[in-house]
C-alpha cells in the first residue's frame, strides 16, 4: 500500500508511530492546510513521508499513491472520500464514515462501480479480543441484555460551556457524543447482532448538539443500551448478559483491551488476546492485506456492516431531533 494521508490532527499523530510497524505500508503523501504546514513538515521529517501537499488535487494527481486515508473532521469525510474515489484511489475513511447513510450509499456505489476498495477505519471490528467475544457469544446461552458505556469528560466541554465551540461540539462539523464516542458502541453491537428493529436516542442537548445521550436498540430477543458522554464521566465498560453467563468488556469499545467471561456458577476467565498494544494496528494490517489481495468480498461485507451502523445513526439523530452538517 502506497498511502496518502489527509490531515495532521490528533488521529494522524497517533497513527504515524503505529504504521511504521507495518513495513508494507509506504507513506507517500501528507495533506495539510496551509496553516498547519509547519506541523506537516515536522511529521514528514520524523516519519519519513515522501511529500507534503497543501493542494488536494495535487496529492490525488500523484500516480504513485494507490490509497487515501481520510483522517479529517467528520463533516469532510464524504467530500474528500468521493474525490479520492473519482481519482481512482482506494479509500480508508475514519469513523464515522459519513454524516448520513445516503452519503455512504453514494460512495459505495461509486467505489464498487470502479472496483476500488472503500472501507471504514473502525478499530474494534479487527481486534482479536472482539473476534473472540463474537465466537464466545454462544457460551452465554440466549442473549438478553447488552450495556455499553463510553463516557469521557471532554477537555473541550468547559470551553463549549464558556462559548467557544470547537469541532467536537459543532453540529455543522458532525460533532457530538453520538458521533464521537457512542459510534464505537454502535459498531460493537451491530457487529455482534446486526441491524436492530428499533432505535431511540435520548440525548442531553445543548446548543443543538448532544453532549451525552442514551441510545436504545431493540432486537427481537435482546435489549441494548449504549451510553456515550462527553459532559460527564463513569467507569468505562460493557456487559453482555445471557441465560448461561455474561461477558464484561474492560475499557472502552474502541480498544476492547480485555474481557472477562463469567458463568452462572461464578467461574471467571480473564482474556487479553490483542496482539498489538496500539488499537489501530490490527485494522491497518487487515487493510494492507485487503488492498494487496484486492479482497472485494471482505470489502463488501464490511461495507454492509458500515451501512447498518449508518442506518442506526440516521434513526438516532432523527429520534433526538438532531441535524448534523
Amino acid at each position: 500500500m502506497r498511502l496518502g494521508i489527509l490531515g495532521t490532527g490528533k488521529i494522524v499523530q497517533d497513527f504515524l508511530p503505529m504504521v511504521k510497524m507495518i513495513p508494507t505500508i509506504e507513506l507517500v503523501g501528507l495533506l495539510s492546510t496551509p496553516r498547519s504546514v509547519e506541523r506537516a513538515h515536522a511529521l514528514q521529517t520524523t516519519y519519513n513521508i515522501e511529500t507534503v501537499y497543501t493542494d488536494y488535487e495535487a496529492l490525488l494527481a500523484d500516480a504513485t499513491i494507490d490509497t487515501v486515508y481520510v483522517a479529517l473532521p467528520n463533516s469532510l469525510h464524504y467530500t474528500y472520500a468521493k474525490q479520492a474515489l473519482q481519482a481512482g484511489k482506494n479509500v480508508i475513511c475514519e469513523k464515522p464514515f459519513t454524516l448520513v447513510a445516503a452519503q455512504l450509499t453514494e460512495l459505495q456505489t461509486l467505489a464498487l462501480k470502479q472496483d476500488l476498495v472503500l472501507i471504514e477505519a473502525i478499530t474494534n471490528q479487527y481486534l482479536e479480543n472482539y473476534q473472540a467475544i463474537k465466537r464466545d457469544l454462544t457460551k452465554l446461552g440466549d442473549l438478553k441484555i447488552i450495556e455499553c458505556n463510553y463516557s469521557q469528560y471532554s477537555s473541550r466541554y468547559d470551553q463549549f460551556k464558556a462559548g467557544t465551540v470547537l469541532p467536537a461540539f459543532n453540529p455543522k462539523l458532525g460533532g457530538g457524543a453520538l458521533m464521537d464516542l457512542n459510534i464505537y458502541n454502535i459498531h460493537f453491537v451491530v457487529g455482534l447482532l446486526g441491524a436492530p428493529t428499533r432505535v431511540q436516542y435520548v440525548a442531553n442537548i445543548e446548543r443543538d448538539i448532544d453532549t451525552s445521550g442514551i441510545l436504545i436498540l431493540t432486537y427481537p430477543d435482546v435489549q441494548v443500551v449504549c451510553i456515550g458522554s462527553k459532559d460527564s464521566t463513569s467507569p468505562v465498560r460493557s456487559t453482555i448478559q445471557g441465560t448461561a453467563g455474561s461477558i464484561v468488556v474492560n475499557g472502552p469499545t474502541n480498544t476492547v483491551e480485555s474481557f472477562t467471561e463469567i458463568t452462572h456458577d461464578g467461574a471467571t476467565t480473564d482474556l487479553a488476546l490483542n496482539q498489538a498494544d496500539h488499537r489501530m494496528h490490527a485494522e491497518f494490517v487487515a487493510f494492507e492485506r485487503i488492498i494487496a489481495e484486492h479482497d472485494m468480498v471482505t470489502v463488501k461485507r464490511q461495507l454492509a456492516h458500515s451501512q447498518a451502523v449508518m442506518a442506526v445513526v440516521d434513526q438516532a439523530l432523527a429520534s433526538a431531533g438532531l441535524q448534523l452538517g
